[in-house]
């Protein structure tokens, strides 16, 4: 098995495609080993000192490390642990553990009216245009809220803390988006 690595525009976190799909549908997000408790390689790669992050993507794999570790020593054994996953045939997840099968409930429920059908027209813009982007560079941006005017969005994966990410979201996502949506007037990340 050949598991391929790309350079990430965040400095911090490499793209490791293994290639195959890694995740079925949606994606998944682990920055603690509690969170990483339902799936098998995610803990194993929490696991390994110097791994802050793991993102599952359609089919890559983005570890961000702690800022301290070196990537020299770390991507032996992010690749190992890999490798050791995909040739064992274990599941990505604990049974029952998916996230899509797991009940969530979204803070995003309570858009009514007017609101519902630009949230609609924001989502969908976003899904075509934009997370397929962000995937290339190992990462996602996910939809939160759309109040006053302005849109709150989630960078994971690669895109979170990612030094380009301000740009990516002022100058391109706004942008973007207040061409196509005008009562859309700003975008911030959700930890704003």
């Amino acid at each position: 098995m050949f598991i391929a690595t790309e350079k990430t525009p965040n400095p911090n976190t490499i793209k490791f495609l293994p290639g195959q799909m890694v995740m079925e549908r949606g994606v998944a997000e682990f920055k603690t080993m509690e969170e990483a408790a339902i799936s098998m390689l995610a803990q194993k790669l929490m696991g390994l000192d110097g791994v802050g992050g793991i993102f599952f993507g359609r089919d890559f794999i983005s570890v961000s490390k702690e800022e301290a570790a070196e990537w020299e020593a770390l991507k032996t054994r992010i690749l190992a642990a890999i490798m050791d996953h995909y040739t064992t045939g274990l599941p990505l997840f604990r049974e029952g553990m998916a996230p899509w099968e797991m009940s969530k409930s979204g803070s995003n429920a309570d858009q009514k009216g007017e609101d519902n059908e630009l949230v609609k027209q924001i989502k969908e813009l976003l899904e075509t245009r934009v997370r397929p982007m962000v995937a290339q560079d190992g990462g996602d941006i996910v939809f939160d809220r759309f109040e006053q005017g302005i849109v709150y969005l989630e960078m994971r994966g690669a895109c979170a803390g990612c030094p380009s990410s301000t740009m990516t979201l002022k100058s391109g996502i706004e942008n973007m988006l207040r061409h196509y949506v005008p009562e859309v007037l700003e975008v911030r990340p959700t930890d704003y």
